[in-house]
Protein backbone atom coordinates (compact mmCIF):
# COMPACT_ATOMS: atom_id res chain seq x y z
CA UNK A 1 0.00 0.00 0.00
CA UNK A 2 1.55 3.19 -0.81
CA UNK A 3 1.23 6.42 0.67
CA UNK A 4 -0.80 7.74 -1.07
CA UNK A 5 -3.65 4.99 -0.99
CA UNK A 6 -2.83 5.62 2.81
CA UNK A 7 -3.54 9.93 2.88
CA UNK A 8 -6.78 9.11 0.83
CA UNK A 9 -8.42 5.94 3.23
CA UNK A 10 -7.53 8.18 6.13
CA UNK A 11 -8.89 11.38 4.52
CA UNK A 12 -11.86 9.32 3.84
CA UNK A 13 -12.44 7.69 7.45
CA UNK A 14 -11.98 11.33 9.08
CA UNK A 15 -14.95 12.88 6.76
CA UNK A 16 -17.20 9.59 7.38
CA UNK A 17 -16.53 9.98 10.94
CA UNK A 18 -17.41 14.05 11.12
CA UNK A 19 -20.61 13.49 8.86
CA UNK A 20 -21.73 10.47 11.37
CA UNK A 21 -20.69 12.98 14.62
CA UNK A 22 -22.99 16.54 12.93
CA UNK A 23 -25.94 14.25 12.26
CA UNK A 24 -25.48 12.85 16.21
CA UNK A 25 -25.74 16.27 17.42
CA UNK A 26 -28.20 18.05 15.10
CA UNK A 27 -30.11 14.67 16.30
CA UNK A 28 -29.80 15.35 19.97
CA UNK A 29 -30.13 18.81 20.50
CA UNK A 30 -33.47 19.36 18.55
CA UNK A 31 -35.24 21.77 16.00
CA UNK A 32 -37.08 24.49 18.56
CA UNK A 33 -35.46 27.60 18.00
CA UNK A 34 -38.37 29.10 19.58
CA UNK A 35 -38.39 27.15 23.23
CA UNK A 36 -34.53 27.82 23.10
CA UNK A 37 -35.03 31.54 23.03
CA UNK A 38 -37.35 31.42 25.79
CA UNK A 39 -35.67 28.86 27.85
CA UNK A 40 -32.46 31.08 27.36
CA UNK A 41 -34.09 34.81 28.12
CA UNK A 42 -35.46 32.85 31.46
CA UNK A 43 -31.81 31.93 32.58
CA UNK A 44 -30.79 35.12 31.41
CA UNK A 45 -33.06 36.68 33.72
CA UNK A 46 -32.35 34.85 36.61
CA UNK A 47 -28.54 35.21 35.97
CA UNK A 48 -28.31 38.63 34.90
CA UNK A 49 -29.80 41.82 36.96
CA UNK A 50 -30.54 45.05 35.63
CA UNK A 51 -27.42 47.60 34.47
CA UNK A 52 -28.41 50.29 37.37
CA UNK A 53 -28.65 47.25 39.89
CA UNK A 54 -25.35 46.47 39.04
CA UNK A 55 -23.91 50.00 39.30
CA UNK A 56 -26.03 50.28 42.87
CA UNK A 57 -25.02 46.91 44.06
CA UNK A 58 -20.66 48.46 43.13
CA UNK A 59 -21.81 51.72 44.39
CA UNK A 60 -23.79 51.17 48.15
CA UNK A 61 -20.97 52.11 50.58
CA UNK A 62 -18.01 54.41 49.90
CA UNK A 63 -14.56 53.42 51.02
CA UNK A 64 -14.90 56.24 54.16
CA UNK A 65 -18.32 55.06 55.10
CA UNK A 66 -19.07 52.51 57.71
CA UNK A 67 -19.39 49.06 57.32
CA UNK A 68 -23.59 47.79 57.90
CA UNK A 69 -23.26 44.87 60.14
CA UNK A 70 -24.12 42.12 58.11
CA UNK A 71 -20.59 43.05 55.87
CA UNK A 72 -19.42 42.91 59.78
CA UNK A 73 -21.30 39.84 60.15
CA UNK A 74 -19.94 38.63 57.15
CA UNK A 75 -16.19 39.38 56.91
CA UNK A 76 -16.16 38.23 60.65
CA UNK A 77 -17.48 34.86 59.84
CA UNK A 78 -15.02 34.55 56.53
CA UNK A 79 -12.37 35.21 59.74
CA UNK A 80 -13.42 32.39 61.79
CA UNK A 81 -13.49 29.79 58.67
CA UNK A 82 -9.73 30.60 57.69
CA UNK A 83 -8.48 30.77 60.90
CA UNK A 84 -10.69 27.27 61.54
CA UNK A 85 -8.86 25.89 58.12
CA UNK A 86 -5.55 27.13 59.21
CA UNK A 87 -5.90 25.68 62.27
CA UNK A 88 -6.78 22.16 60.78
CA UNK A 89 -3.86 22.32 58.29
CA UNK A 90 -1.28 22.97 60.67
CA UNK A 91 -2.54 20.21 63.71
CA UNK A 92 -2.50 18.17 60.67
CA UNK A 93 1.19 18.84 60.02
CA UNK A 94 1.63 18.48 63.29
CA UNK A 95 0.31 15.22 64.02
CA UNK A 96 2.33 13.57 60.49
CA UNK A 97 5.24 15.25 61.76
CA UNK A 98 5.03 14.26 65.77
CA UNK A 99 3.98 10.47 63.57
CA UNK A 100 7.15 11.07 61.83
CA UNK A 101 9.07 11.55 64.84
CA UNK A 102 7.78 8.44 67.12
CA UNK A 103 8.47 6.15 64.05
CA UNK A 104 12.14 7.52 63.79
CA UNK A 105 12.64 7.08 67.72
CA UNK A 106 11.29 3.67 67.77
CA UNK A 107 13.22 2.47 64.71
CA UNK A 108 16.69 4.07 66.60
CA UNK A 109 15.30 2.06 69.89
CA UNK A 110 14.90 -1.16 68.03
CA UNK A 111 18.50 -0.75 66.08
CA UNK A 112 19.96 -0.26 69.79
CA UNK A 113 18.07 -2.82 71.25
CA UNK A 114 19.17 -4.91 68.61
CA UNK A 115 23.57 -3.62 69.53
CA UNK A 116 22.93 -4.69 72.66
CA UNK A 117 21.15 -7.90 72.47
CA UNK A 118 24.37 -9.03 69.90
CA UNK A 119 27.11 -7.21 71.78
CA UNK A 120 25.57 -9.46 75.07
CA UNK A 121 25.59 -12.37 73.65
CA UNK A 122 29.00 -12.23 71.68
CA UNK A 123 30.67 -11.33 75.57
CA UNK A 124 28.29 -14.29 77.21
CA UNK A 125 30.21 -16.24 79.49
CA UNK A 126 28.29 -18.64 80.37
CA UNK A 127 26.96 -17.77 83.73
CA UNK A 128 23.17 -16.73 84.67
CA UNK A 129 22.75 -13.31 84.40
CA UNK A 130 25.36 -12.27 81.95
CA UNK A 131 26.28 -9.20 82.87
CA UNK A 132 30.05 -7.81 83.88
CA UNK A 133 29.64 -7.63 87.51
CA UNK A 134 28.66 -11.17 87.70
CA UNK A 135 32.09 -12.47 86.51
CA UNK A 136 34.57 -14.50 88.53
CA UNK A 137 37.97 -13.33 89.10
CA UNK A 138 40.46 -16.07 88.29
Amino acid sequence: MSWRQVILLSSLLAMVLLCMLQEGTSASVGNRPAAGEEASEGVKEKIFMQESDASNFLKRRGKRSPKSQDEVNVENRQKLRDDELRREYYEEQRNEFENFVEEQRDEQEERTREAVEQWRQWHYDGLYPPYLYNRHPI
